[in-house]
């Protein structure tokens, strides 16, 4: 029986079993034993017309339950302009591999060199690179270039105030290259910085990973730092989430060396997690260190103008133990998302969105604040993520009631501690309602007492 959207003909298919030397489409499984194939006929529905499946696909979507997310810990929940959505499956774009041959590539190697200038100037340094799987391994892969630009330095400090998901990549990557992991302390919700001095003073150090916000959501002052590792020949190195970037100092303000993170807070989709695209950034100087691709623009044999992948053969990245990298792809389709976002939200929307979120943060900490139940876990400056400490209620009750109204009310940091994360999505409505729910929360458990 022919279907209407297979390709194969009745005849293509028995041109392709006389090729191959067998009879039937049954013949290529001889190999398999009776044993284990599936003999019974397939639990499937009959076939439906294009009406009649939208319909059912529409019942099944009213069973879903939208939840209000005020979860961060890395992934945020932005608005993107529908535009994005349409514009990223444009052919010219949509790809799903390396552009090597730049002659017929010409819009893949556009948005990346757009992405490119669009990164660099957000954070600041001079060089970006054509993105990365995820913040984690751009991370990791800065702590590489640490390394590898060291002489003799195997050690690396990294701020307790970095994500755990973070580090545990790197420490990952550090293990099977011989790079020795110096976590140092947190104080009071940020980085230690006596710790961190005594730490460089003791030599070795190839590269310091700080994070902005860090993990807490607070804004750390990083002031002094990058002259402290540049003393002890160490590298500094800023992993930060790139909106914020819109209102934060950029890591080239801080002296950093080589600025690294996740683009998902510009605009991509929460997704469960993922896909995100790490972005790397560096100074001039780093450049033939920088793993990845970069794309230069040119000019062809006409003298108009075109793009290439630039400085870094194809080569160097399955040279093994004696490559830049061994990363061999890019997130290329969330960077041209990316890449899209910015272009449409401007610097004006870009800063806009960023001070939606600070001060819709700030409101929701008042107004947990305010009630009594807990306090503010750290009395540092934060933007849009705190952590607050509850006096009785634990964590897990929280987000478990919260859950029953259709809330995700933050992340669970220990017992009695939740992480909030606000962006310009949440209402005052939203927010209150929150508050209400942990209040009502605290009358009923007085009212079993």
């Amino acid at each position: 029986m022919n279907y209407k959207y297979f390709p194969h003909t009745e005849e293509d298919l028995q041109a392709m079993l006389k090729t191959s030397g067998v009879k039937s489409l049954d013949d290529l499984y001889a190999d398999v034993p009776e044993s284990i194939r599936f003999a019974k006929d397939y639990e499937l529905p009959e076939a439906l017309s294009e009406i009649e499946l939208r319909q059912l696909f529409d019942s099944m979507a009213e069973l879903n339950a939208p939840f209000t997310c005020f979860a961060g810990a890395g992934i945020y929940d932005h608005y993107s302009p529908s535009v994005v959505q349409n514009l990223v499956e444009r052919s010219e774009f949509l790809t799903s591999y390396t552009p090597y041959q730049a002659e017929i590539s010409q819009g893949t190697l556009h948005y990346i060199f757009e992405y490119q200038s669009m990164m660099a100037e957000l954070t600041g340094m001079d060089i970006s690179n054509a993105s990365m799987y995820d913040g984690a391994t751009a991370t990791a892969e800065a702590v590489m270039m640490a390394f590898a630009s060291a002489k003799k330095a195997t050690k690396v400090l990294v701020s307790a105030t970095v994500d755990p998901k973070t580090l545990r990549v790197v420490e990952t990557y550090a293990h099977f290259h011989g790079i020795e992991i110096v976590k140092v302390a947190a104080k009071d919700g940020v980085t230690d910085r006596d710790e961190l001095r005594a730490k460089l003073a003791e030599g070795g150090v190839a590269g310091v990973v700080v994070q902005a916000p860090n993990y807490y959501g607070i804004i750390e002052d990083f002031t002094g730092i990058a002259e402290a590792a540049h003393e002890q020949k160490a590298l500094f190195i800023i992993n930060s989430i790139a909106a914020d970037l819109a209102i934060l100092k950029t890591p080239a303000e801080w002296g950093a060396d080589i600025a690294v993170g996740d683009g998902q807070s510009l605009g991509i989709p929460m997704n469960f997690g993922g896909p995100g695209v790490g972005y790397m950034c560096c100074t001039e100087k780093l450049i033939r260190k920088m793993p990845g691709r970069i794309v230069g623009m040119t000019q062809d044999n006409r003298g108009q103008r075109a793009f290439v992948l630039t400085l870094q053969a194809r080569e160097q990245h399955i040279r093994r133990q004696k490559a830049t990298s061994n990363i061999c792809s890019n997130q290329s389709l969330m960077a041209l998302y990316v890449t899209i976002y910015l272009s449409i939200m401007g610097k004006k929307g870009l800063r806009e969105a960023a001070e939606q979120s600070y001060a819709a943060a700030h409101y929701l900490c008042d107004e947990l604040v305010g009630t009594g139940l807990c306090k503010l876990t750290y009395k540092q400056p934060f933007f849009n993520e705190f952590c607050v400490t509850f006096n009785d209620l634990t964590a897990d009750e929280i987000l478990e009631e919260c859950a029953q109204w259709n809330y995700v009310a933050g992340v669970k940091v220990d017992d009695h501690t939740l992480m909030f994360a606000v962006t310009e999505q949440r209402t005052e409505e939203e927010i209150d309602d929150l508050v209400n729910i942990i209040k009502e929360m605290k009358k009923e458990d007085d009212d079993e007492q």
